[in-house]
């Protein structure tokens, strides 16, 4: 009926509805038969619905929608666009990349509840085979039946300093040249920080002096005002040193990372995480990484 009122023939009408003439002429007749009465005038131009009509035209028009909107959400909880995420994040500074992906990843997964934990202070990896994480965004890969490390991007390390800063001049950085220098880093066990276990520690040096700073930001801004020198990924600094307001350089020959999405190998096709997973590629797909 709401295809008859909306194309104003029984011809139209069952283009619309993929449908031949006759067929959707028989399935009209066949609900006037058990409704016992006529729905819509034969002969009127143009069409016209008698009063039985109307009242089912109107029951379509309300019950219809509801009908879409509830095969779209059945549909949704087949293809896994419903639920939670529960996200962790095994770095500081990746929040400053993921966070501009979140809002198309809510158009694109409306019904998925996303959770966001930025460097946890539990055993991620125990909590992703738990159940209770769903996702975990590392550096770090296991190798373990169990998990399934999804490769996203490459980052390198460098480190970051005031332009002025004499180790701008140079174009590369040995560990050495940090014998002298104050190094901001993040309140986490040196083993998980490359800086020493991929560069300082194999040379057997130590820095000048270490200060914990507990965010990105800050980091950066302490760096930029010549309070320290600081070993981040590339996308951390960036924007700082596209403005000029701080030097980048090499660590050394270059620390190359890869980042990963560590989920249960189970659950590795579902819908919501392939679809981050795009999002984070296309962002890191100019190189930036």
């Amino acid at each position: 009926m709401a295809a008859l009122a909306d194309h104003g023939s029984l011809a139209a009408a069952a283009v619309a509805l993929n449908l031949t003439q006759s067929a959707l002429s028989h399935q009209i007749k066949e609900l006037e038969g058990r409704l016992g009465l006529e729905l819509y005038l034969r002969k009127s131009r143009p069409l016209a619905f008698t009063a039985g009509g109307e009242l089912v035209l109107r029951l379509a028009r309300s019950v219809l929608p509801q009908l879409a909107s509830t095969e779209k959400q059945l549909t949704a909880l087949h293809s896994g666009q419903h639920g939670r995420l529960h996200l962790a994040l095994d770095c500081h500074s990746c929040i400053h990349w993921l966070l501009p992906l979140l809002p198309a990843f809510r158009q694109g997964w409306p019904g998925v509840e996303l959770e966001v934990e930025s460097v946890p202070g539990f055993d991620a990896v125990a909590a992703l085979l738990a159940g209770r994480l769903d996702l975990l965004l590392t550096s770090d890969v296991q190798t373990r039946g169990d998990l399934h490390f999804e490769p996203l991007f490459d980052f390198s390390l460098e480190l970051v300093m005031a332009p002025d800063h004499p180790l701008a001049c140079q174009h590369t950085i040995t560990p050495a040249d940090l014998t002298g220098e104050v190094l901001l880093t993040y309140p986490v066990e040196r083993a998980r920080m490359d800086i020493f276990s991929r560069f300082l520690q194999p040379a057997g040096v130590e820095p000048g002096r270490c200060k914990v700073v507990d965010n990105t930001s800050v980091m950066l801004q302490m760096a930029a005002a010549g309070l320290g020198v600081a070993a981040l990924p590339d996308w951390a600094s960036s924007e700082f040193v596209r403005q000029g307001l701080l030097a980048a350089r090499p660590l050394g020959e270059g620390i190359k990372r890869h980042m990963y999405g560590a989920v249960r190998a189970p659950e590795r096709h579902q819908s919501p995480l392939l679809g981050l997973f795009a999002l984070i590629r296309e962002q890191h797909s100019g190189g930036r990484g």
